[in-house]
This record gives C-alpha cells, structure tokens and sequence, in this order.
C-alpha cells in the first residue's frame, strides 16, 4: 500500500468480519486512535485501505466512560453514519487488547453496545446491539426505477416479502429476490442505482432470498461508497431483522441466519437475534485479523 501524510500519522489494523478465515467475511480497516485526523485525513486513510469501510476511533464523549469510544465509518468515498462489520471487527481487535466483555461505541447514528465473548472456535465473537430501528414504505414507482437500475424485472421479486426502505443505523432499500438464480445474477448499472440511492438516502440496497423460515442468502450493492458490493452487511442485516418482523415475518424471539458473500467468493455468516420487549436487533459475529 502506497502511503501519505495521512497513513503515516495513523496505525491501520485489518480485520475480517463474520469469518473465522482471513479470505472470508468482510474486511474492515480499524484505527484504534485516531485523535491526530481530522475528517479529510480519515477520508484519505479509508481511501487508501480500500476497503467498504474503515472504523476510527477516539475518546468517548464522556470522559473517563470506561471501555468506551467515539467511533466514526468512513467508505472510500464518503463517511457512513454506522457500519456493521466494521463494528464487529473493531470489538474484536479491542478485546484482544483489552479482554472480552461490555464495550460501548458512540457513533453517528446512536449508542451501540457491543459485547465481546469467545467463540465455539477457539477465535472472538463479538454481538452489537443497534439503535432503535424503523421500516418504511415506498412506492412503486421508485420501486420501479430501482429494479430498472438493477436491471431486474418486477416478476423476479417474492411477493410474500414487499419492498420496503428499513433501518437500524442506516438505510437501506430491501428487495427479496424470487429465486437463488436472481440473487446470484448481480449486473447491475452502477451510475443509475447511486444515482437513485443517494436521492434516497441509501446506504445499500439489501437483496434477499429466502431459503428457510429463519435461513436468508444475501447481496448488497454499495455503490454510495465507491464499492460494487459489500460481501458482508451488519448494518443491512440488523435493519432486515427489523424488517421481518415489522411484516409479522418471524417470531418475536427469532433467531435468524444470514449467508453473505458467496456469490463474491467471501463468505460469511451473520446471526441476528430478536427479543421481545426491545426493538433494537442484535446482530453477531465472528472477526479474525488479516496480516499485511
């Protein structure tokens, strides 16, 4: 990696999110400190990382909050109000300086509580509670001109799972895919759909197909962020859960899992938990370092 001012001033961790394999998942830079950047050199850092997104960190807003940060996500291209993986991935690199247990991230979008154990596996996992979430409608014709961006069909969509603009730290456009095939064939028109995505506020369009009453494949393109795909999406993925069950989808206490990355040759999987009583949605996974 080529370096800068930028680079030089901070120390850029690489981790995996949900994966136990350095190949898998999804990669997510982490600033342990941050404190010398301001928001340029963040954005020149997260540029140079390459990765969807890079997590950077500094003092919480209370002082002396213990295991506790202010944390902030920025894409190659812009700075994203919460990102999953990268949440998970930062929980992790911090357990293993600090052991497991509470941490508490302040980010743009709201309080995130993380809770760092070990895994059956041997490695960390690591469970991030969202904010409070919503679901939203949207209308046909936007949902039109996002299938037209996607270059899908109308009769390509499950009828059983709507459209529907939903969000638990950011937003996100679901769309549930009517077969695996559909899912798999991802040749979408890049320009158009940031075009409709950043109209909308969008932070990546969540793709779906169901396999199993509580078994989801999933794809989100990003291209608000300089990426044509995010292989895995824990942002997207608590906001789906918030979508299930706002459609009475699931059980109050479901635990569903998501399979991400496959069709991109980095798979991942990602448990998200529902409980009654609390509308946040917990989303969990594993996270394991990538050495230069």
């Amino acid at each position: 990696m080529s370096t800068s001012p930028s680079a030089v001033r901070a120390e850029i961790l690489r981790y995996a999110a949900f994966t136990t394999d350095p190949d898998g998942g999804n990669p997510a830079g982490v600033v342990l400190d941050a404190s010398g950047l301001d928001d340029a050199a963040m954005l020149a850092v997260a540029a140079e990382v390459g990765y969807s997104e890079t997590a950077f960190l500094t003092a919480p807003p209370e002082p002396g909050e213990e295991r506790a940060w202010t944390v902030r996500y920025f894409s190659p291209k812009a700075e994203v109000p919460f990102c999953g993986h990268a949440t998970i991935a930062t929980a992790v690199a911090l357990a293993e300086r600090l052991g497991p247990g509470p941490l508490t991230f302040h980010t743009p979008a709201g309080r995130v509580p993380v809770e760092v154990g070990g895994d059956p596996d041997g490695g960390l996992s690591a469970t991030l509670t969202s904010v409070e979430p919503y679901v939203a409608e949207i209308g046909g014709p936007e949902v039109a001109r996002a299938l037209d961006a996607l270059r899908w069909k109308a009769g390509d969509l499950d009828p059983a799972l709507p459209p529907r603009i939903a969000f638990a730290g950011a937003r996100h456009l679901v769309l549930a895919a009517a077969t695996r095939a559909r899912l798999a064939d991802l040749d979408y028109d890049f320009d158009r759909l940031l075009g409709f995505m950043t109209e909308h506020d969008l932070t990546t369009v969540q793709l779906v197909w169901r396999e199993s009453a509580d078994t989801f494949h999933v794809r989100d393109p990003f291209p608000v962020g300089g990426v044509v795909e995010d292989p895995a999406t824990g942002a997207a993925a608590a906001a789906f859960g918030a979508y299930l069950r706002d459609l009475g989808q699931v059980s109050p206490d479901a635990v569903l899992t998501l399979h991400q990355g496959e069709d991109m040759g980095r798979p991942g999987t990602l448990r998200v938990e529902l409980r009654p009583g609390d509308p946040r949605i917990r989303v969990s996974g594993t996270a394991v370092r990538i050495r230069d």
